[in-house]
Order: structure tokens, then C-alpha cells, then sequence
């Protein structure tokens, strides 16, 4: 008809200046919605494997069930060339011993050290060491070990090397002292922060770091809440996104993992108390100070006194809070104080059920056959603390001779000596995962510069799977290739303001599936 024309027109614009729009801005807002979905999966595994990392206690040789004598403290190391290395000596508890800046580094790339400051660093270093050792009772004195714990950042693999040489060069140091390079991401965040000046009042900002390296080694997850979860280093695109759901997604995160462990009552920093369900800030230091006013808690029940925490929260709180050797005995275990009553009935009755009958006695009780599954589970002291379950931290001993062999080829690049320039295809690496994204995962091989394994190059049982590879875990990798990109900045990461001058940036790609035809270097 004669409106044909008019109404396909009509209908034309309303498409394009009307429909099409709508529904493209649609669109784009849904998988805007889809891709922060996967970035907050993605920062809430790794932000549960970082804080989950083993405390020191927990390590199979340096550990307390080592045998090979206790480890009474810990040195930590911030490298830096210009500026020197901030070490900071810490006993087992965590508390603050000694203080030291070594200038052990040339200030830049064409320099070098002269003899009397390398002299004066060593000097330095070995008495740190020396005060460390002594840091344990008579009967512990010939065996006490210490770890020198190592920043990731710049000058991290020389400084490395050196102290490396310098216990594998003194005598009585070798077998009683160790090393590990830990991640130092927000240690700088930290270290300016207002609790680390109520913490540390009397030291210096820079040297604050070193202390927090130490500790990270020490306890992770103590030390790990007491920053930004978004200055921690894990995740990607954390810029991106909404600010409000990143801040509340990953405080979940964090408090999800404090309750999953459980925090010591008595000896807990208002920072870890806070992610307590239940407990607020105000509420943690509160509790502290009750603490430090009347003594350490004899029982759960005690917080009830302090100013502020209600019946509500103590519900809340009281089944993630422990109190050791105080005068409850089920205090010290992952048992409710709800259920202490059937706790007490089952331990009387259990021998007689021999515990195959939980789910009989769960009915007759009128309690969750889960609920007196666990009661049994938390009596026998078969809850494992699940930082178990995640791969430790790799310790290092210099001269020790018990540098475990690698019967499958992989080679230990600082160990070996090994450069980024020096990379050759088909090299397989020990490396340690740093950080997971959605593309795969960045991968730290001991060259100053973390490889990236592409989720394409995941062994072929992983691969296609986002959870394949979490945080600090070991992995063995072959070198697929390293492209050098000349001026690209100062240092390594997160330090590069005294890095050296003019240092090259790489970019080495990796793979965890053996090449063909390809000989290991």
C-alpha cells in the first residue's frame, strides 16, 4: 500500500537508533557481568591459596616435627641495591630482635662493590647470624637452625647469590642455615601504613618491610591480613571492576580462610581478630585490650566481658576462637560451645558405640548425624589444619648436602646460575606458580623475570581448566622462548624505583608440556 514504504522506514529507525542500542548496551553489560564474575573466582582462589600458604611450624624439614632441631628465628632480607638490603632479625614468636643496612650491591649495573663494603656486609650478616643462632635454650643451642627469608623484589637473585656464598663459605653455617624467597607484594603498602606505626613505632618505614618479610615466612596468613587484599598481588583487571564488590568479595575471602584455621585467642593481633566472624574491628581491639588489661583468656566464655561483644557475636565468634591450656579442654578444639553438652555425653558413650553407630546415636540424640560427625572427628584430632593440604614453601640450604635431586631433569636456575640471557628452548625449570589468571598463570623460574604459562601449554590433564594451578604451587616447566624489549624500566617487580638504570624487560614463555625432539640443557 501506499504506507509501505513510510512504515519499513519507521520501522528501520526504530531499529537502528532505538533496538540496536538497547540491546548492544544489554549485551555488553551481561558479559561485563560475565567477565567480573570469572576476575572475582579468579581473585578469591588466589587469594585463598596465598593466605592458606604453611606457616613455618608446618614445613616437613623445617618445621616442628623436622627432628633436625628447632628453627628459633628468622632473618628477613628487603634487597635493594642503592638504598642496601634491610634485614630484620625476628624470633619464633615474631618479635623484633635486631636491625641491620648491608650494602652488599653495586649502586648500578656498570659499578662495583669495593672489598672493604663487601667486607662490611659480610661482617654485618654473619654477626645477624651469630645473634639469631643464639637465640634458643642450652639444651637447643647445638642444633638451632635459622631461614633467611628473601624478598622477591629487585636485586632479589644477587642478593641471593651472595648470601648463598656466604654460608656456603663459613663453616658451622652450613645445615643450620637456610633460605627461601618469599612474595613481598603490599609489604611496601604495609610498611606505610597507620597500624604498621602502631605496631612499629620506633622503626623506620623502609625497614618495616624487611619485618614483614620475615613474618610472612613465620605465619602467612598473620601477616597477610594486615594488608589491602587488592595490594596483595594476586588477580588481574582488580582496576576494572567495582570497587565495592572487589573490597567485599575479597574481605569474604580473607575471613573465609581465618575461620577455616582458627585463631589463638590469646595470642591473636586485632588485624586477624577482625575477619573473625562476628567480630568487627572495634570489637577486635577491644579484645585485645581486655587482654592486655586482665591477662590471657581462661575460656571462650571470658569474651563475653569484654566491652561491646554481645550474645550475638560470641555465637557468632566463639567456634572459630581458640584458647589453649585454659579451663576448658573442648576451647581448644573446632567444637561449638552449643554443642559442648553433647560433646561431653558423646566422649563419655563413644567406646561403648564404638563409632560406627554416629548416625544411630545422631537420631537418638536428636542431633545432625554431620554435626556429631565432626564432634567425633574434633575429639579423635583428625581436623587437620587445611594449610596442610597446600605445598610448602621451597627452603634452601646452602653446603648442606641436602639439596633433594630432581630424577626428573628439572634444574634450579638461581642454583645453577642460570640468567634470563642465558634461556634456551626446551630448558626445564623448577619454578613457583605467583599468580593465576583467567589466560594462565605467571610463573617465578629464578631469573629476576616470571615466566608466563599459557593455559594452552598446561600439562594436558589440566588443561582448559581454570583451577588447574593455584598460588605457590611447585611446578616443573620447559622454556618455549625469551624475547628481550630493552628500556622498558627500573628493576624487577614492585620496587622499580631502585632497580638499576636501563634494565631490560623479557618476556619468557613456558610450558609444562614436554617439547619433541627438544634435549634439556
Amino acid at each position: 500500500g501506499p504506507w509501505e514504504r513510510e512504515l519499513r522506514a519507521a520501522l528501520s529507525d526504530a531499529f537502528k537508533r532505538l533496538l540496536r542500542p538497547s540491546l548492544e548496551r544489554e549485551w555488553r553489560r551481561r558479559l561485563k557481568e560475565l567477565a567480573e564474575d570469572d576476575a572475582f573466582d579468579t581473585y578469591r582462589r588466589n587469594i585463598h591459596s596465598k593466605l592458606l600458604t604453611p606457616p613455618l611450624r608446618l614445613h616437613p624439614d623445617w618445621g616442628d616435627s623436622s627432628g633436625d632441631g628447632p628453627v628459633v628465628s628468622v632473618l628477613g632480607i628487603d634487597p635493594a641495591y642503592r638504598t642496601g638490603c634491610k634485614m630484620a632479625l625476628i624470633a619464633s614468636t615474631g618479635q623484633v630482635i635486631a636491625t641491620k643496612v648491608v650494602y652488599p650491591h653495586p649502586p648500578h649495573i656498570a659499578a662495583s662493590v669495593p672489598p672493604v663494603q663487601a667486607e662490611q656486609a659480610a661482617a654485618l650478616l654473619q654477626e645477624l647470624l651469630e645473634v639469631g643462632l643464639q637465640q634458643s635454650s642450652a639444651s637447643d643451642a647445638p642444633h638451632a637452625r635459622l631461614i633467611c627469608s628473601i624478598g622477591n623484589g629487585t636485586a632479589s637473585r644477587e642478593t641471593e647469590s651472595w648470601l648463598r656464598q656466604h654460608v656456603g663459605g663459613t663453616a658451622g653455617l652450613p645445615g643450620r642455615i637456610a633460605y627461601c624467597v618469599v612474595d613481598e607484594a603490599g609489604a611496601s603498602v604495609y610498611s606505610a601504613s597507620p597500624l604498621a606505626g602502631k605496631e612499629l613505632p620506633d622503626m623506620d618505614v623502609s625497614m618495616r618491610g624487611a619485618v614483614s618479610i620475615a613474618r610472612r615466612l613465620l605465619d602467612p596468613m598473620a601477616e597477610l591480613v594486615k594488608i589491602d587484599p587488592q595490594s596483595i598481588g594476586v588477580g588481574l583487571y582488580q582496576h576494572d571492576v567495582d570497587h565495592r564488590r572487589v573490597v567485599s568479595e575479597l574481605k569474604a575471602a580473607v575471613m573465609d580462610c581465618v575461620n577455616s584455621v582458627g585463631v589463638d585467642l590469646n595470642t591473636a593481633s586485632p588485624s586477624l581478630l577482625e575477619h573473625v566472624a562476628g567480630l568487627s574491628a572495634a570489637l577486635a581491639r577491644n579484645i585485645v585490650e581486655h587482654r592486655s588489661a586482665r591477662g590471657p583468656f581462661a575460656s571462650r566464655a571470658e569474651v563475653l566481658a569484654v566491652k561491646g561483644v554481645g550474645p550475638k557475636a560470641h555465637h557468632q565468634a566463639a567456634g572459630f576462637l581458640r584458647v589453649y591450656g585454659g579451663s576448658e579442654p573442648l576451647d581448644a578444639t573446632p567444637v561449638h560451645p552449643e554443642s559442648y553438652e553433647v560433646a561431653k555425653r558423646f566422649m563419655r558413650t563413644r567406646e561403648s558405640y564404638g563409632g560406627h553407630d554416629i548416625a544411630a546415636l545422631a537420631v537418638a540424640w536428636g542431633v545432625g548425624a554431620q554435626t556429631l560427625s565432626d564432634i567425633e572427628a574434633a575429639l579423635a584430632g583428625t581436623v587437620k589444619d587445611p594449610r596442610e593440604a597446600q605445598p610448602p614453601p621451597r627452603i634452601k640450604a646452602p653446603g648442606s648436602g641436602k639439596r633433594k635431586s630432581q630424577g626428573s631433569g628439572a634444574v634450579d636456575a638461581q642454583e645453577s646460575g642460570i640468567t634470563v640471557d642465558l634461556l634456551t628452548p626446551g630448558l626445564k625449570l623448577q619454578g613457583v606458580v605467583r599468580n593465576v589468571v583467567a589466560f594462565g598463570a605467571f610463573v617465578d623460574i629464578g631469573v629476576g623475570h616470571d615466566g608466563l604459562l599459557h593455559v594452552s601449554q598446561y600439562p594436558p590433564t589440566a588443561r582448559g581448566r581454570a583451577d588447574a594451578l593455584s598460588v605457590n604451587d611447585n611446578v616443573e616447566v620447559w622454556v618455549q622462548g625469551a624475547t628481550r624489549s630493552t628500556g622498558g624500566g627500573k628493576g624487577s617487580a614492585g620496587k622499580g624505583a631502585d632497580g638499576p638504570p636501563s634494565k631490560d624487560r623479557w618476556r619468557v614463555s613456558l610450558t609444562a608440556v614436554e617439547p619433541s625432539g627438544l634435549a634439556n640443557a
